[in-house]
């Protein structure tokens, strides 16, 4: 019987990506999707936001994507936006909050 290999990281070679570290920090999660946006809007234009992560409060959007990835090397937001073609990855701080677009 075969099984499927999970693969050990995300494939982001699909997609452009932009990281941002801030001096000063940025504040919080709403600072950071008013600066994303901005971002995917210039790269882009029209843009639809698909999924997010908010490590401060360990929150994501789709809420509870990653409950079936639990054991899995890909959260749950990042395999729901790859998996509708997500165009844009917009990254602050180490992962401390990620944005994916779709150009729409």
């Amino acid at each position: 019987m075969g099984y499927c290999k999970l693969p050990s990281a995300p494939d982001y070679s699909k997609l452009e990506q932009v990281f941002i570290e801030k001096d000063p920090a940025i504040n919080d999660y709403l600072q950071a999707m008013s600066v994303a946006n901005k971002v995917a809007e210039d790269k882009l234009g029209e843009v639809m936001q698909l999924s997010w992560y908010d490590r401060d409060r360990d929150f994501e959007s789709p809420q509870h994507a990653s409950e079936c990835h639990m054991n899995s090397a890909i959260p749950g937001y990042v395999d729901y936006a790859l998996y509708r073609d997500a165009s844009l990855r917009v990254v602050f701080e180490d992962e401390r909050f990620v944005f994916f677009y779709l150009k729409i």
